[in-house]
């Protein structure tokens, strides 16, 4: 069973890779998706409520997860009480769609996650989201979001 979960792990990005890899981003689309690289590796290192250092105050977003949008401080709320049930070990996030228009842009990307609780057991986790971002003191920061697991 681990081999098997280890083996999907590894090949299911690739699967996402296949559509998305014929595209061509431009030097401004490259730039977002730096952005987003650049939280979602904040988000499992060993601060990953400096993640909230990539939402605006402005934030809204609205996961699958929640009946109702959030705000920033919902989701350092929902962060704090994750990040103590445990972490997220891997991830692989493949965009689909980036949009930018001067300091304004979202994106659609697909990820693959490995949660691994407190007892080790890991949990693969995988989805989509669209980011809706801004362009604030030369960062790439989140005003809104939605998306979240495909079960």
């Amino acid at each position: 069973m681990k081999k098997s979960l280890v083996l999907f792990v590894l090949i299911m990005p690739f699967l996402f890779l296949i559509n998305v890899q014929a595209q061509q981003w431009s030097a401004e689309q490259k730039e977002v998706w730096k952005g987003v690289e650049a939280y979602w590796a904040v988000g499992i290192s060993d601060n990953p409520m400096d993640f909230l250092n990539y939402f605006d105050d402005s934030y809204f977003g609205w996961s699958y997860d929640n009946e109702i949008p959030h705000t920033k401080a919902d989701a350092q709320k929902s962060l704090s009480y994750w990040t103590t049930k445990g972490k997220t070990v891997y991830y692989v996030i493949t965009p689909a769609r980036i949009w930018v228009n001067e300091n304004f842009a979202y994106v659609h990307y697909y990820y693959t996650q490995v949660n691994e609780g407190k007892d080790g057991k890991p949990i693969t986790e995988k989805g989509r989201w669209t980011d809706i971002l801004m362009k604030k003191d030369n960062k790439w920061i989140m005003v809104g979001d939605h998306g979240g697991e495909i079960k």
